[in-house]
């Protein structure tokens, strides 16, 4: 992929746990699932910022919207769309939220990635994301996933290039492919990835471990320098 016909976006959809104040009921009592992994992506803000911020990033789309309003990371139809704070919310209510806070955030994504296609260029999308180090009490075993599909070449070797600059800069990091999460498994990457050609379009998602983000601050920094510094050199 020539540099000079490549794009780079960077996405973050779980970067907060905002919750609209219309809204404010269905979450009584629900302060704890907020501030939790289960209401946004821990650390996942801090690390999209410092992606947006790099020479690398050609444009970049973040949302603080809680997950658990609504999944923006889950096609429209998917079950797990509405969390169990909004699934039993009147279907009006749910159509609002999905035409107020899901399909603009997505639509601005998409509008940005056509453009670009039809503009004669390849684009390169990083979702960003993190995960909880415990779940459902088995401790997960890597620092950093990088999630991909297998079958388009250029997500394979861009992920296997980046994964080598990162052992570069700091070996003591345990990266895996496609892990925690099967970079097939549904959402936002896997639909584009359904809408464009592998020549097109190469989306990738980014996994961190939160337990960095929630410990030391030296070192959380640090994994951000390596992240972003690997991930331009691998352009």
């Amino acid at each position: 992929m020539s540099q000079d016909k490549r794009k780079v976006l960077i996405t973050c959809e779980h970067g907060g746990n905002d919750v609209p104040p219309e809204f404010n009921a269905a979450f009584d009592g629900a302060e704890e699932a907020l501030a939790s992994h289960r209401g946004y992506d821990i650390g996942a803000l801090d690390l999209f910022k410092a992606f947006a911020q790099s020479s690398s990033a050609d444009a970049s789309f973040s949302s603080t919207t809680s997950r658990l309003l609504v999944e923006l990371n889950r096609s429209r139809h998917h079950p797990k769309l509405f969390s169990e704070f909004t699934h039993p919310l009147p279907e009006e209510e749910k159509r609002k939220i999905v035409t107020h806070y899901y399909a603009p955030y997505r639509e601005q994504v998409e509008e940005q990635i056509n453009d670009w296609i039809q503009g004669g260029f390849h684009v390169l999308h990083l979702s960003v994301h993190s995960f909880t180090p415990v779940l459902d009490g088995d401790k997960r075993k890597a620092d950093i996933g990088l999630l991909y599909n297998p079958s388009r070449e250029r997500e394979q070797l861009f992920a296997s290039k980046w994964r080598q600059e990162i052992s570069r800069l700091n070996s003591d990091y345990k990266v895996r492919y496609n892990y925690p999460y099967k970079g097939t498994s549904d959402g936002f990457v896997t639909l584009l990835r359904r809408k464009h050609a592998a020549e097109e379009y190469a989306g990738l998602e980014l996994e961190v471990n939160q337990k960095f983000a929630m410990g030391n601050a030296e070192e959380w920094k640090n994994l951000q320098t390596v992240l972003v510094s690997s991930f331009e050199k691998s352009l």
